[in-house]
């Protein structure tokens, strides 16, 4: 499976993840929510590893990398519910999207040529989502002040740029499963640390914890596959594709929860698919 691919399965996955939470944050603690995701995805990923044999020995570099992206994995998922609870949608949605720019900006960096027309793809799918994303908010209830909005979004952007070239980096150079797995439980310690030192709740409702683990079992694939691209050809793209788990989440509301999409919007998705569509020629 190509990068691209694998990208676009975590964009759905992700995307499920996404609206899964727009329900379960009215009533779970997002605390609760998050711990629990990230414990479920680690059981997951280890239960994976069982069934296909992936307990290998994984080089010393390749340890600090995952590390680090387990770090970064942490800043990021914060970042992000932290950005949305302040709102507005359109604001935060476009400037998380615009992660790939950091991806691929990266890969250039080290030597992979990238020519004008895959960066006008690039751009036309992080534009698409962003379009997508921001017209869905409507609501117009007073918001705090923009500037830690976007503050939030923007280390929300580079957190997840961050996990995904040090994630795909340490893959590059030992094996994806039991790098990806020391991600998993530096999120899973790290994210314990914070909530304990914050006190807040760990204990999901019992009527969401179906819903939680189903999410946490998405996050795994989803992870997995963006960080396992690392030992594919352009591997940047899967974060790019992945990006697209925003106009995703809004496409299954409106399957599922029969959200309105308008005219707008749909060109937005149709300048995303566009932008996947010439990257995978």
């Amino acid at each position: 499976m190509s990068a691209l691919a694998l990208g676009l399965v975590a964009a759905v996955c992700w995307g499920f993840h996404d609206i899964c939470v727009r329900f379960l944050s009215q009533k779970t603690p997002i605390s609760a929510c998050i711990i629990t995701v990230l414990t479920t995805g680690l059981i997951f990923h280890l239960g994976l590893m069982t069934f296909t044999g992936g307990f290998q020995p994984i080089e010393s570099d390749a340890i600090w990398l995952s590390i680090v992206a387990g770090v970064l994995f942490v800043i990021a998922t914060f970042g992000l519910y932290a950005a949305f609870q302040r709102g507005p949608v359109r604001v935060v949605a476009p400037l998380i999207a615009g992660y790939p720019i950091l991806s691929v900006a990266w890969a250039v960096w080290m030597g992979t040529e990238i020519s004008a027309l895959q960066w006008l793809a690039v751009l036309a799918i992080i534009i698409g989502v962003a379009v997508v994303a921001a017209l869905s908010d409507t609501s117009t209830d007073e918001t705090p002040p923009l500037g830690p909005t976007i503050f939030y979004s923007l280390i929300a952007a580079a957190g997840f740029a961050g996990t995904f070239i040090a994630g795909q980096w340490a893959a590059d150079l030992s094996h994806d499963m039991p790098s990806t797995l020391v991600t998993r439980v530096l999120a899973v310690a790290l994210t314990v640390l914070i909530l304990i030192v914050t006190k807040q709740s760990f204990l999901p409702d019992r009527k969401a914890l179906p819903w939680l683990i189903a999410m946490g079992c998405a996050d795994g694939i989803a992870l997995w596959c963006v960080l396992s691209s690392g030992t594919l050809p352009n591997a940047q793209y899967a974060a790019v594709t992945s990006s697209m788990f925003g106009l995703l989440t809004i496409l299954l509301a409106w399957v599922l929860l029969k959200e309105r999409m308008t005219l707008p919007q749909w060109g937005g998705c149709v300048v995303a698919f566009a932008g996947v569509g010439y990257l995978a020629l």
